[in-house]
């Protein structure tokens, strides 16, 4: 029995690989299967949903919280990516752009930079071009940076730009010329743009005006029609009429629906809390450095970075006594050396730029700037009295600190984790824990402890520079294990963390992370979580338990968190963070919900910042948190959610019932095209050893080969898909390039594995069949489609699908040449074939022309209604003056009111000339848009044989 594949085969497997597809269901297939990740038919109907119409402008993708909107917008980035349309900027806050970079290379190997000031500094001094513009990559900054350089990115022809956590631009349409918001819609107009945000809408329908304005300026027409139309209404058909309007550019999904539907198990969060007390000597310091960084007159704090500053080193306060120790002995020597507090002083906290890029993003550059460029004012000019003795109580702070020994906090940790990892085991999960800790200093000191308390040889830590002994050994161990795969990124960075997590997968229970070393990292596989320093910031906090509280997760989450009950501002950020911010219990997601309506968690940091340094008593501090609360209250608001879920997302039954059959369509699109990737292999590769047990994998160049990720990463094989520049690329290159003359070939259905009844029923038959590559080029967009012209020896047409299905059956070329091919019924077949696929394709234009002439005649309507508005106000206005012109008996008051009636009627009748003129005006703006559109949908077709061949199925 063989099961041969010829090169003809290869050369349609290759062309069935690449075509881009008419329909929705082909559309996304390279990209589904080529994504390191379950992915869910939610996301892909969100991805189908952005990718639908080539008139599009771009959407918005408001699904709720924990439903992967970044899976989402990564599958459109890889279609465009795979389209060869990689001017793509992604605009993220700035803590999430390495978790955005990692996402991308990780699950869609997808190459892309990230861009601050400090990296195009470092690139210009190595003679590197900056990256902007040269499709090398996917450009990620953050909305600070992309605000300073909107100048640059006007002048660049973005095929995509994705705008994650969107509703920090909600407020464009009321915002300044030179907010951030108003550059960055100037810089990036007529740009298609994807707005990813749980929390589209917070306090009124004028923030989903604005973000919709950022995709397209005319889409609601202006401002005032908006606001008449739907601004301060109410009514169910003034809402009704809304949801019909969003319906193309807006998409919601919520966690209940996909939950119904079955394709989504949602995990809980389980908070525990650990008191501890300080010893004396440990509250000694507390009180001590905490009334210091009070004094407003100290000298090492600088004054122009002042507030950063302060909120770094009650961090490093917080965290730990050799964390102190280490910071005084820093700030000590730059006071002898008549300096002020700089960022070199603050490395204890792992990542200190990424939260001066936050401060940035806040407002708070100047801040941020002046520690990081050691720009302040330095201590040169200060009385060296006062100096000398502000160096002399530093001394003493950092004396009594080095004689600390021991900390109440660690000491809580030895004591509870035992239990807490017995508890995670009886539960199903894995014996690991992740610890967080913002000190580099405080991690080594949990390390030590840890391992001379019954961990030995269990600890791993993660940081942003992992130097220590243990790390390398580890790197290079992981280094030589991946050799030669596509694990290895050649980021040292990247391929560092990534030799760590695997270290924690398999090997090791304790990960002690800092936020900058975990960032984008997945730990799913650990569902235990302590922060054992706890940010003030509720976004890092979501983002640490986003680590473990993920897709994958198989069990609940549990969160630890450390409590000094000495500590009232303590208690009651604790209180602040679990109770308004509902961060550390609930279901996957429902806290970011929460977070979502947050234009910034640095502001909140710098609230408490100022509760924390002002309030001296305990009362005070209690007053100060209810009021902080109290705001809070009024922006979590639960009936606004409801509001925005009623408006934003369609009706259960009908979602779901599009989710299931998005199911079935996904997963055999997928399998279609895995089975035409391995067909390939096949046929390409006659050395290769396919695995008689597993149809997906096969051994060829001394590695195994498989079309399943997840089994390939555990096992350490080569993921064999497209979009890699690996094997399969050059596989499909090599197939396509190869010119085949006509050709017979025996097709043998015995030697199939698998049943396919119209194929079995042309047992004993022979006939002919030419594949050809049908390209239809319009100016929006290009698609193509596989044309098969196929019969039997009696002149019986084949059915393209039993065509393309018989093509997968095993074959072997037994004439090189034939000669008497019935070219005229070939041809025939083939243009009857093309006529078809040219109707479709036009029917389904049809349809993207009729749905932007709708949305031209709603904007045409917009037009009408404002100034309707005013009509109407206007004319009752003249009515009721007029009416009180009768009633007046005063004749000089009668005339009055009758001149100030016909002034306004005057301004009616102004109005309703604007409006008719303006009508007129619209009418002919129409019309050439209509043109414009129609234009971008012509078609020309364009068909290139790929090959002929007699066929015969034995």
């Amino acid at each position: 029995m063989t099961t041969e594949l010829s090169e003809y085969q290869a050369k349609f497997f290759a062309n069935y690989l690449t075509s881009e597809g008419i329909f929705e269901n082909d559309t996304l297939a390279q990209s589904l299967s080529a994504a390191k990740v379950d992915l869910n038919p939610h996301q892909v109907d969100a991805a189908s949903f952005a990718l639908r119409s080539p008139l599009s402008k771009g959407v918005l993708l408001a699904d709720e919280v924990g439903l992967g909107k970044t899976i989402e917008a990564a599958l459109v980035i890889s279609q465009r990516w795979w389209e060869r349309e990689r001017k793509i900027l992604l605009v993220v806050p700035a803590a999430l752009r390495k978790q955005w970079a990692a996402e991308l290379h990780e699950k869609f190997s997808l190459p892309s930079v990230i861009l601050d000031t400090k990296r195009i500094r470092d690139l210009e001094k190595a003679g590197n071009p900056n990256p902007l513009g040269r499709d090398e990559g996917i450009i990620i900054m953050s909305y600070e940076f992309a605000a300073r350089v909107s100048d640059t990115l006007r002048h660049i022809a973005w095929n995509l730009v994705v705008f994650d956590e969107a509703h920090k631009l909600r407020n464009v349409y009321k915002a300044a010329e030179n907010s951030r918001a108003s550059v960055l819609r100037r810089a990036l107009a007529g740009r298609q743009k994807l707005l990813l945000t749980a929390t589209p809408l917070q306090n009124n329908l004028m923030e989903l005006f604005g973000l919709i304005s950022l995709i397209d300026e005319t889409y609601f027409g202006s401002e005032q029609a908006f606001r008449s139309e739907f601004g301060g209404r109410e009514g169910g058909a003034s809402q009704a009429l809304l949801a019909k309007r969003l319906e193309p550019i807006c998409k919601r999904t919520l966690r209940r629906q996909v939950q119904r539907a079955g394709l989504i198990n949602y995990t809980n969060r389980l908070p525990k809390t650990f008191d501890f007390t300080p010893d004396q000597l440990e509250s000694d310091l507390y009180d001590k450095v905490s009334a210091y960084l009070q004094d407003p007159n100290t000298i090492a704090l600088g004054q122009n970075g002042r507030h950063l500053v302060t909120l770094m080193l009650r961090k490093i306060l917080g965290s730990s006594s050799f964390a102190v120790t280490q910071t005084l002995d820093k700030m000590i020597r730059r006071l002898e050396a008549k300096r002020v507090v700089g960022d070199d002083t603050l490395d204890d906290l792992d990542g200190f730029s990424e939260h001066a890029d936050e401060w940035r993003e806040a407002g708070a550059g100047a801040e941020a700037d002046a520690v990081e460029d050691d720009s302040d004012e330095d201590a040169e000019r200060v009385d060296p009295v006062k100096l000398e003795r502000e160096i002399k109580k530093l001394t003493e702070y950092r004396d009594l600190a080095r004689s600390i020994s021991d900390n109440a906090k660690g000491k809580a940790l030895l004591d509870c984790l035992p239990t807490v990892l017995d508890e995670i085991t009886n539960k199903g999960g894995q014996r690991k824990a992740v610890i967080f800790t913002e000190s580099v200093r405080t991690q080594t000191y949990l390390r030590e402890i840890l391992e001379q308390n019954g961990f030995e040889g269990q600890t791993v830590v993660l940081n942003g520079s992992n130097s220590d002994k243990d790390s390398k050994a580890l790197y290079k161990a992981w280094l030589e294990k991946h050799r030669g795969t596509d694990v290895v990124s050649g980021s040292k960075t990247a391929d560092m963390k990534a030799a760590i997590v695997e270290a924690f997968r398999n090997d090791r229970k304790i990960l002690i992370a800092t936020e900058s070393g975990a960032e984008g990292i997945n730990l799913q596989f650990c569902s235990l979580l302590i922060n054992y320093d706890l940010p003030w910031n509720p976004q890092r906090v979501e983002q640490r338990i986003g680590r473990c509280h993920r897709y994958g997760q198989k069990i609940d989450v549990t969160v630890i968190n450390f409590l000094n009950r000495k500590n009232h501002a303590e208690a009651r950020i604790h209180q602040l963070l679990e109770q308004k911010f509902k961060l550390f219990e609930g279901v996957f997601g429902s806290s970011d919900e929460v977070l979502g309506v947050i234009e910034s968690g640095v502001d909140i940091e710098r609230r408490i910042l100022d509760i924390v340094q002002s309030c001296r008593s305990t009362d005070e501090i209690d007053q100060a948190f209810d009021r902080l609360q109290e705001e809070f209250s009024a922006e979590i608001d639960e009936a606004k959610r409801n509001a925005r879920d009623k408006l934003l997302a369609e009706m259960d039954d009908k979602v779901i019932e599009r989710l299931l059959g998005r199911k079935e369509a996904v997963n055999s699109a997928i399998g279609d095209f895995k089975r035409a990737l391995l067909g390939l292999a096949r046929a390409e590769l006659p050395e290769a050893r396919f695995h008689d047990d597993h149809a997906q994998r096969f051994d060829y160049d001394g590695m195994t080969w498989s079309t399943e990720w997840p089994e390939a990463d555990e096992r350490g094989w080569r993921f064999f898909r497209l979009g890699d520049e690996g094997l399969a690329d050059r596989l499909v290159a090599q197939a396509r390039n190869r010119e085949l003359p006509p050709a017979a070939l025996r097709f043998d259905y015995g030697a199939y594995d698998g049943n396919m009844g119209d194929v079995e029923r042309l047992r004993g038959q022979s006939g002919w069949m030419r594949v050809a590559r049908l390209v239809l080029n319009t100016p929006a967009r290009v698609y193509d489609e596989l044309v098969y012209a196929a019969f039997t020896e009696d002149g019986t047409p084949l059915h393209p699908d039993t065509a393309e299905r018989l093509l997968h059956v095993p074959a072997q070329v037994t004439d090189a040449h034939v000669s008497d091919l019935p070219e005229e019924e070939l041809q025939r077949v083939q243009d009857a074939r093309q006529t078809e696929i040219v109707g479709q394709a036009q029917t389904m234009l049809a349809t993207f022309l009729n749905e932007e002439e709708d949305r031209l005649d709603a904007w045409r309507e917009d037009a009408k209604v404002s100034f309707d508005q005013q009509i109407k106000a206007l004319t009752k206005e003249a009515n009721e003056k007029k009416k009180l012109a009768r009633a007046t008996l005063g004749l000089e008051e009668k005339l009055e009111l009758q001149r100030e009636a016909k002034a306004i009627q005057r301004q009616v009748d102004d109005l309703q000339h604007q409006l008719y003129t303006r009508l007129r005006e619209i009418d002919e703006e129409r019309e050439r848009m209509l043109d414009e559109i129609a234009e971008q949908l012509n078609l020309t077709p364009e068909m290139t044989p790929l090959f002929t061949i007699r066929w015969s199925l034995a």
